[in-house]
C-alpha cells in the first residue's frame, strides 16, 4: 500500500470526509484539519511530523488560506501544497502559486481531476528527491569513501595509508578482488596536498587497448575511426590531482611503455598529435595480480613495476580481518535500508554465526552484495539465515532458494511485481512506494517484461 501521508485542511466537513474516504481507499494515510492554526501548531511543535502533501482550502475561518500557506512555506519549504478554491477566488489561487503552491483546483471538481493533480504533485516530489539523491551520489563520488574497521590487522594498513598520503610518491595497491583497494586510493588522495584537485579513476581491464589509450592520453579529431571531436584525456584532466589506475596488471605492454614515459618525464602526447604536453599528476595503481610474477613471465615491464612500486599497500582479505565483519555488516544494513526505505536493523545470532564461519572468497564486495540481497528480501527488520545465499565448508556460494533464479535482478523483478499487484497495478502509487520516478518504473516494467492486466491502472 502507498506509504504517503496526505494532509487535508478545509473547514467544510463533508469535503474532508469525502476526500479522506477516497484517499484511504487508495492506501494513503490521511490527517485532517478544519483550520489553519491547528495545522501550523502541529508542524511547528512536531519536527518528526513529515507529511508528503498538503491539500488546503483558501477560504477558512480564523487565519486565512493565504496566510496559512505563507507560514507553511516558512516551516516546511519542501512540502508540496495543492490549493482548493471556489471559482470566484481565482486571484487568491494565483497568489498562492506565487507563494510556492504546486497547483490549485477550483470547486466543485471531478474527483479524477483532483487525484490527477495530487499524482503529479507527488510524482514531482519523488523527482526532486531522486535529483537530490543523484546529487548526493555525485558529491560522494568525488569524496573519500568511508573505511570501516576495528581490527588491528587493518589498523596497520590504514595508518600506512595516511602516512604515505602526505608524500608525492606513486603508490601500488596489491590485493585480492573486493578488498577495498579503491577506498584506499581515495583515502590517499583526500589526505594529500592534492585533495583540492581532481581525483579520477579508470579501469584498465574494462577497455580495449585503443579506447584505454584514448581515455588516458586524449586524441585529436580524426585520429582514428570514430574520433569525431578532439577529446582531453585523463592525464590532462587530472593535472594537479590524482589518477587511479585500477587493474593495471591488465594493461598491454605497448601502453605500459607510454605510461612509463608519463611517470619518468611528466609529459605525454595525445593520440594523433605530435605536440608534447606536460602533466603534474600522482599515480595510484591497483591490481589483484602478483606483479612480480607478471614481470618474471614477461607480461609486465620491470622498469614500470619499480616506478609504481615505490610504496606498496596490501589490504588483507576479509577472512584475515574477521573482527571487522560485524561493523561492516551493520554498515551495509544501514546503507541499503536507507536506500530501499526499509528498516532492517537486526541480524539473528545464527545468521551472524554463518557470516563469521564463511570463507569470503569475494571479500568485502561479496559481503556487500549478500547484505543488499538480504535487505531486499527481508520481510521484517531482521536478517535471518534463510536470507543468506552462502554455506560454510568449501567457501562456495550457493542459493538458498530451490525454486528459481536467485539473482538480484530476479529479486528486483519479483519485488516490483508484488508491489504492483498490491496496488492494483496503479503505477504512480507503486513508483511512490518504490521510491523511483514513474519513468523509471515504466522502464523497469518494460525491461522485465511485466504484464499489466487490462482494466487496471496501467494508464495512471
Amino acid at each position: 500500500m502507498p506509504e504517503g501521508k496526505i494532509i487535508i485542511c478545509d473547514d467544510e466537513k463533508e469535503i474532508v470526509r469525502y476526500l479522506k474516504k477516497i484517499l484511504h481507499s487508495l492506501g494513503y494515510a490521511v490527517d485532517t484539519y478544519t483550520d489553519g492554526q491547528t495545522l501550523l501548531d502541529r508542524l511547528e511543535t512536531d519536527p518528526a511530523y513529515i507529511p508528503d502533501l498538503l491539500v488546503q482550502d483558501i477560504n477558512m475561518p480564523g487565519i486565512n488560506g493565504i496566510e496559512t500557506l505563507r507560514k507553511v512555506r516558512g516551516l516546511r519549504p519542501e512540502l508540496p501544497v495543492v490549493i482548493m478554491t471556489a471559482f470566484g477566488s481565482i486571484d487568491s489561487a494565483v497568489e498562492s502559486i506565487k507563494l510556492g503552491a504546486y497547483d490549485y483546483i477550483t470547486k466543485p471538481f471531478p474527483i479524477e481531476k483532483l487525484l490527477g493533480t495530487l499524482d503529479k504533485a507527488l510524482e514531482r516530489e519523488i523527482l526532486l528527491k531522486e535529483n537530490q539523491r543523484l546529487t548526493e551520489e555525485l558529491i560522494s563520488s568525488t569524496a573519500p569513501g568511508e573505511i570501516i574497521f576495528t581490527s588491528s590487522t587493518y589498523r596497520k594498513v590504514y595508518d600506512m595509508t595516511l602516512q604515505v598520503a602526505a608524500s608525492e610518491a606513486n603508490i601500488l595497491i596489491q590485493g585480492e578482488s573486493g578488498t577495498g583497494k579503491e577506498l584506499i586510493a581515495r583515502a590517499i588522495h583526500f589526505n594529500s596536498a592534492r585533495r583540492d584537485k581532481r581525483y579520477l579513476t579508470i579501469n584498465c581491464a574494462a577497455l580495449t587497448d585503443t579506447l584505454l589509450e584514448s581515455q588516458l592520453f586524449g586524441h585529436l579529431r580524426g585520429a582514428f575511426t570514430g574520433a569525431l571531436t578532439t577529446q582531453k584525456g585523463l592525464l590532462e584532466a587530472a593535472t594537479g590531482g590524482t589518477l587511479f589506475l585500477d587493474e593495471i596488471g591488465d594493461m598491454t605492454l605497448a601502453l605500459q611503455s607510454k605510461l612509463l614515459r608519463v611517470i619518468q618525464e611528466r609529459e605525454f602526447t595525445p593520440v594523433g598529435s605530435t605536440e608534447i604536453r606536460n602533466c603534474d599528476i600522482r599515480i595510484v595503481a591497483a591490481t589483484n595480480k602478483e606483479l612480480e610474477r607478471e614481470v618474471a613471465e614477461g607480461r609486465f615491464r620491470e622498469d614500470l613495476f619499480y616506478r609504481l612500486n615505490v610504496i606498496t599497500i596490501t589490504p588483507p582479505p576479509l577472512r584475515e580481518r574477521k573482527e571487522d565483519l560485524v561493523p561492516l555488516t551493520l554498515h551495509f544494513m544501514k546503507r541499503f535500508s536507507a536506500r530501499m526505505k526499509k528498516r532492517v536493523d537486526s541480524i539473528s545470532d545464527d545468521a551472524l554465526r554463518l557470516l563469521k564461519e564463511y570463507h569470503w572468497p569475494g571479500n568485502i564486495r561479496e559481503l556487500e552484495n549478500i547484505i543488499e540481497r538480504a535487505v531486499i528480501l527481508a520481510g521484517t527488520n531482521r536478517i535471518t539465515v534463510d536470507l543468506l545465499p552462502i554455506r560454510t565448508g568449501t567457501g562456495a556460494r550457493v542459493a538458498t532458494c530451490d525454486d528459481g533464479d536467485d539473482s538480484l535482478e530476479s529479486v528486483e523483478r519479483d519485488h516490483i511485481l508484488r508491489v504492483l499487484k498490491k496496488n492494483s497495478y496503479h503505477k504512480s502509487r507503486t513508483a511512490a512506494i518504490l521510491g523511483v520516478t514513474r519513468k523509471t518504473l515504466d522502464r523497469k516494467i518494460a525491461d522485465y517484461g511485466l504484464t499489466i492486466p487490462k482494466n487496471s491502472f496501467e494508464a495512471v
